[in-house]
């Protein structure tokens, strides 16, 4: 969520003329992330989001536009996407697709509590619960292919024992067997910026651009490896197990595993740990211009990664 297309209120009003909404009164660029451009827009009486897709074509975003229509039906606390008076959602603005969705109540946090990460949890569950009823297919950005691809751009560029580290965990999980592990809709990127707490409420999740079809799991560990640290102090980065045990329980409280899910599980979180330090890697030595941009640090999912390798080599 940085800015790399910069609008002034005028454009913004301008490109709204067709929708049915209150006088628009302010434009506030929002610096989080680092894939789209997105503003608050408020008007007299509402807060909402626009987001600008900056590598997205007008084709590849209805899948994501219908997803959230329809979780948010479902009663999934997600953004709903505002339509124009003819129904349409998705316009281009700057020749480039734009889409405005609600805006959620509360903000992302830094330390969430354990009754929080079980929220997420259940949350989550439902949400791939809901996602059952979609039958629309996403492909996955951030697949098998990409792995591969980012790899070879990432490794010439990197110190030989993190190279060799990449090397070898990218060999293994290729030659890992998913047909078994339940597919249905996934978040893909549930991480702390894209969830919101009205104080102690969950106000949702956000931000479903990397939403598609793949392993309802390989989510889970997407989500744990995020939520289920210790975020301060000098455990920072750790896994927290307290905070592990009880988002798995919330989660399977609506979803049990199965038992290849179960089997699979330290797999699955070496994965998600692997697909994050590779696009953070990308993103280090490839960065993007932006007005409002910033890269994390590559080295905190290397170690996480390296924290589930070592716990897999005790069992």
């Amino acid at each position: 969520m940085s800015v790399f297309t910069t609008l002034n209120l005028e454009e913004v009003r301008t490109w709204l003329r067709d929708f049915e909404l209150d006088e628009i009164v302010e434009l506030r660029g929002i610096a989080a992330g680092i894939t789209n451009t997105n503003y608050f827009v408020l008007t007299q009486n509402n807060r909402y989001v626009l987001t600008i897709f900056e590598k997205n074509t007008l084709d590849e975003l209805p899948y994501f536009v219908d997803l959230m229509a329809h979780l948010a039906k479902h009663n999934i606390l997600c953004p709903t996407p505002i339509a124009d008076k003819n129904g349409v959602a998705l316009h281009l603005l700057k020749n480039k697709p734009a889409l405005m969705v609600s805006c959620l109540k509360g903000k992302d946090i830094a330390t969430p509590d354990l009754a929080q990460v079980g929220q997420v949890a259940t949350t989550l569950a439902h949400m791939h619960v809901a996602g059952q009823q979609f039958t629309q297919q996403g492909h996955n950005q951030r697949g098998q292919d990409w792995f591969i691809k980012t790899a070879e751009q990432v490794v010439p560029k990197m110190f030989s024992a993190d190279a060799q580290l990449l090397k070898t965990e990218l060999a293994y999980q290729l030659s890992i067997d998913t047909s078994a592990l339940r597919r249905g809709v996934v978040h893909g990127d549930l991480f702390r910026d894209n969830v919101l707490f009205d104080d102690a409420q969950l106000g949702g999740f956000i931000d479903f651009y990397y939403a598609c079809n793949d392993v309802l799991a390989y989510d889970v560990a997407i989500a744990v490896n995020e939520w289920c640290l210790h975020h301060n102090g000098s455990d920072l980065g750790n896994i927290d197990h307290e905070k592990l045990t009880h988002f798995l329980a919330e989660y399977q409280r609506v979803k049990p595993f199965s038992v290849a899910e179960q089997q699979l599980w330290p797999t699955l979180l070496r994965r998600a740990a692997l697909r994050f330090w590779l696009s953070r890697l990308y993103d280090f030595y490839y960065p993007a211009d932006g007005a409002l941009t910033h890269t994390k640090d590559p080295n905190h999912f290397k170690s996480i990664l390296q924290q589930h390798i070592a716990l897999a080599k005790t069992h």
